[in-house]
C-alpha cells in the first residue's frame, strides 16, 4: 500500500504515526483484549483515555483552570445553534462578524434563536480581507460577539483576536492547534474535529465556567454546555473512538512535534512556500489580502480555468488528492493542516511549477 498526499479540507489528513498506533491497538488495546470501540465509555480503561486526552489538550493550548473542555457530537454546524441557546438566556442580540460562508451559516442559524446584529463584514471587499478592529460595531444589547477565525472555503484568516466588552465566541474549526492561542481572550471556542483534531464525529468546545448559567430555559438537555460540563462529556455515550484518536493526535503534537510553537513554525513555513509559488508564477493566483491569507487552507486559480479539470486529473495521477476547490467557489484549494507533511507541500509546488511550464 502506498499512501498519497492528501490535501482534503475535511475529513482531513491524520498523522501517519497516529494511524499506525490506532492500527496496532485496533483489536487489543494495551493488552485488555478488546478494541476501544468495544469498551464501555464508563470503564476505567476509557475514562483513562478521556482524561489523558483532555490533560494533553489543556497542556497544548494552556487552557486556564476556569474553562471547561467539552467533547460533544454534531459537528461545528450544530454549534451555530448551541451558542445562542447556551448564551442567550438573558436576552440581547447575538453579534457577528461576517467573513465567509461558514460565518454566514452561523449568522443564519443564530437568527432562529436570538435577534441578530452584524457587527462587521468583509462583504464590501469581496471577502478578501478581514474587517479591522475599528470597524467592529457592537449593538447596545450585545450578548456575545461571534467570528470565524479561519474560513475554510475562502482561505481567509484573522490576523488578530477581536477586542470586545462581551464574551468572544470563535469557530476555530480549521485552525485550532495550528499555533498557540490565548484562550483567556475567549468566552467560547468550538471546533469540528475533522480538520486539525481527529476524525469526524467529535466536536470540541472550550467554554468559560461563568457562561454555563446563561442558557435559554427551553434548552434541550443534550444541547446544554452545562450538561456536558457536569457529566464529564458523558451524559450519553460519546463518540469514543473519535475521542481516543484525537487523544493520539494531542500526544503526537506534544511528543513528536514538540508543542504548538514548533507546529506554528512548520505551518508558517509550509504556507509561505506555497503562497510564494503562487505569487511568483503568473499562471496561478490567490485573491486574499496577504495579511489574511490562511496558513491552513490555500485556494488558488489557474490563469486558464479551462485547464482546471486537466490540472486535477494530472495531480491525482501524480499522487495529490483532493485539490478541487469547494463547489461553491471552484478553482483549487490545498488544505495544509498540521498532519500534512512539509514534503507534501514541496512536492505539490514542484508539480505546479511543471504544470505551468508545460500548459502555460
Amino acid at each position: 500500500m502506498s499512501r498519497l498526499f492528501n490535501f482534503c479540507a475535511g475529513p482531513a489528513a491524520l498523522p501517519e504515526v497516529v494511524l499506525k498506533r490506532a492500527q496496532e491497538e485496533m483489536l487489543d488495546w494495551q493488552g485488555r483484549g478488546l478494541s476501544v470501540m468495544e469498551m464501555s465509555h464508563r470503564s476505567d480503561e476509557f475514562v483513562s483515555i478521556a482524561e489523558q486526552a483532555e490533560a494533553d489538550l489543556r497542556e497544548l493550548l494552556k487552557i486556564p483552570a476556569n474553562y471547561k473542555v467539552l467533547f460533544m457530537q454534531g459537528g461545528a454546524s450544530s454549534q451555530f445553534a448551541m451558542v445562542p441557546l447556551n448564551l442567550g438566556g438573558k436576552g440581547g442580540s447575538a453579534n457577528y462578524i461576517y467573513t465567509g460562508i461558514w460565518g454566514k451559516k452561523a449568522i443564519a442559524e443564530g437568527k432562529r434563536y436570538l435577534s441578530s446584529h452584524l457587527a462587521a463584514s468583509a462583504e464590501d471587499n469581496g471577502l478578501t480581507a478581514v474587517p479591522r478592529q475599528e470597524a467592529i460595531q457592537l449593538s447596545a444589547d450585545a450578548t456575545y460577539l461571534h467570528y470565524t477565525s479561519n474560513e475554510t472555503i475562502g482561505g481567509l484568516e484573522f490576523d488578530y483576536i477581536p477586542e470586545t466588552s462581551v464574551p468572544l465566541v470563535c469557530d476555530m474549526s480549521s485552525d485550532i492547534l495550528s499555533a498557540p492561542i490565548d484562550i483567556s481572550r475567549f468566552g467560547v471556542i468550538y471546533a469540528g474535529a475533522q480538520k486539525n483534531i481527529g476524525p469526524a464525529g467529535l466536536t470540541l468546545v472550550i467554554v468559560r465556567e461563568d457562561l454555563l448559567d446563561q442558557a435559554k430555559p427551553e434548552m434541550p438537555t443534550m444541547f446544554s454546555y452545562k450538561t456536558f460540563a457536569e457529566n464529564g462529556s458523558m451524559y450519553n455515550t460519546p463518540p469514543t473512538f473519535a475521542w481516543y484518536l484525537s487523544g493520539l493526535v494531542f500526544d503526537w503534537l506534544k511528543k513528536d512535534i514538540g508543542g504548538l510553537d514548533k507546529m506554528a513554525e512548520i505551518n508558517q513555513r509550509k504556507a509561505q512556500k506555497l503562497y510564494a509559488a503562487i505569487d511568483d508564477n503568473d499562471f496561478y493566483a490567490n485573491p486574499i489580502a496577504p495579511i489574511n491569507r490562511s496558513i491552513m487552507n490555500v485556494p488558488f486559480t489557474l490563469a486558464d480555468s479551462t485547464l482546471d479539470k486537466v490540472f486535477l486529473q494530472e495531480a491525482e495521477k501524480a499522487g495529490f488528492l483532493n485539490l478541487a476547490g469547494h463547489r461553491s467557489v471552484g478553482g483549487m484549494r490545498a488544505s495544509i493542516y498540521n498532519a500534512v507533511p512539509e514534503a507534501a507541500v514541496d512536492a505539490l509546488i514542484d508539480f505546479m511549477t511543471e504544470f505551468a511550464k508545460t500548459r502555460g
